[in-house]
């Protein structure tokens, strides 16, 4: 079983939806995991807002406007009156629903069911048009399996059970559309994957079954050395490691989502990234195969704070570090950077919004200083720590480039450098000059 992803951009018009069909029609048995057409989400989202401000002329403004959106794409996606009366009655029905939740008070557990009609509609219109063309496929509601629990973490286990139970219904059947990004919560209510949206529903759905392999299909082919949105000469890389995937997608690189390796890494299936604008292309395959003594690519996170922290002693008491991350432990926000001394110690984190409370609690035993418009600068490959170089050759491609903070040794796949976002671009020119020759 092989599962495929397809995000916005490749269901976004009916010429998409038709083109998606030339990589789903063959033999294998697969899952096709489908988003909701590109802008859809944004729009529910603004439907949603409307409402929880209790403007309701708005939000049905902005529900009509998508309605004869869907009602024009249908038309131009079935030829036979059959299939455009099925895609009519669906996008009616559909419509209806969200309607009708702006007639009371508008609440979360509304909003989210909401937000997930844009995936029941594109998978529904996507099986429709399958069936016009004679190709047999199966809609399998993602509401029927995909469970979270009240960690609103997949529940691995309980999806697990669940789809095999619903795959047992149609032991003859191939081809299976499902929705990515929704789920229902541990209550039963319809809720959202959040991080990582439809990719982490794939890689769920992957892992559960111990899939042959998960695609991943974007709009680029596969993950690149660097930014290609701000570095000009980038290449794919063909094989990446979840470890070197993951610090990639967390540091920046915004093709997949730092969670969403995790279910497949578990399991140990190998997921590939694919382009739908050059489906020949060999894309960038994630697995457990480790490729030694590389340096791989090369990422940015931008919206980065750093928060400098001095202990009023002249010496690091003991328990001064533990008191440190207790108060970042009790506002919930994760440190990205850490460098210490013998005075100090300087975090970077990317949530600010309960910074300034931070700032209060700390003051009490320590002096702060702040810098924002921060970006940490991350390098990812296999770096064996007992050889010599790798510090050098990055450092030494960074010379022209202010740093404020470096951090090595915490991990043999990651070495960050944090500079002004300011400086962003030429640190990123610099290094695929300095470590790829480009």
């Amino acid at each position: 079983m092989q599962i495929l992803k397809f995000g916005g951009t490749s269901v976004g018009s009916a010429e998409r939806m038709k083109n998606l069909v030339s990589l789903i029609a063959d033999e294998k048995p697969k899952i096709v995991v489908l988003s909701a057409m590109s802008g859809t989400t944004n729009n529910l989202v603004e439907i949603s807002n409307a409402l929880y401000v209790g403007d309701v002329d708005k939000a049905n403004g902005l529900i009509n406007s998508l309605e004869k959106k869907y009602e024009g794409i249908l038309k131009e996606l079935y030829s036979k009156e059959s299939s455009l009366k099925k895609g009519q009655e669906l996008v009616k029905n559909h419509f209806a629903f969200i309607r009708s939740l702006t007639l009371e008070n508008f609440t979360a557990k509304r909003e989210k069911a909401i937000l997930a009609e844009g995936e029941l509609l594109s998978t529904a219109m996507v099986h429709f048009y399958l069936e016009e063309i004679g190709i047999h496929s199966v809609l399998l509601p993602a509401l029927d399996f995909m469970r979270i629990d009240n960690r609103e973490e997949p529940d691995l286990s309980l999806v697990e059970e669940l789809l095999k139970a619903a795959l047992e219904k149609h032991p003859l059947a191939k081809l299976f559309i499902t929705q990515g990004y929704i789920c229902r919560n541990a209550s039963g209510d319809v809720d959202n994957l959040k991080r990582g949206g439809s990719d982490y529903t794939a890689t769920i759905i992957g892992a559960a079954l111990n899939a042959e392999e998960i695609q991943i299909w974007t709009d680029i082919d596969g993950m690149h050395n660097n930014d290609p949105r701000i570095v000009d000469k980038t290449f794919p890389v063909t094989e990446l490691s979840f470890d070197e995937a993951a610090e990639l997608a967390y540091f920046g690189a915004k093709i997949l989502h730092p969670t969403c390796v995790l279910p497949a890494q578990k399991r140990n299936v190998p997921v590939r990234l694919l382009n739908t604008m050059q489906p020949e292309a060999k894309g960038t395959v994630i697995s457990n195969k480790l490729i030694t003594d590389r340096i791989t690519a090369v990422a940015a996170k931008d919206g980065i704070t750093a928060v400098r922290i001095k202990s009023t002693r002249m010496l690091l008491a003991y328990g001064f570090l533990r008191s440190v991350f207790e108060v970042f432990e009790r506002y919930k926000t994760s440190i990205d950077m850490i460098t210490t001394s013998e005075v100090g110690v300087s975090v970077t984190i990317d949530d600010a919004k309960n910074l300034q409370a931070i700032i209060t609690e700390l003051q009490r035993f320590c002096s702060i200083e702040v810098d924002k418009d921060q970006t940490i600068v991350c390098v990812v490959g296999n770096f064996a720590l007992e050889k010599p170089g790798y510090a050098f050759r990055i450092l030494d491609a960074l010379k022209s480039i202010p740093i404020s903070m470096i951090s090595y040794g915490g991990s043999e796949n990651n070495i960050s450098v944090l500079v002004k976002t300011v400086y962003k671009k030429d640190a990123l020119m610099a290094l695929n000059k300095g470590l790829f020759g480009l």
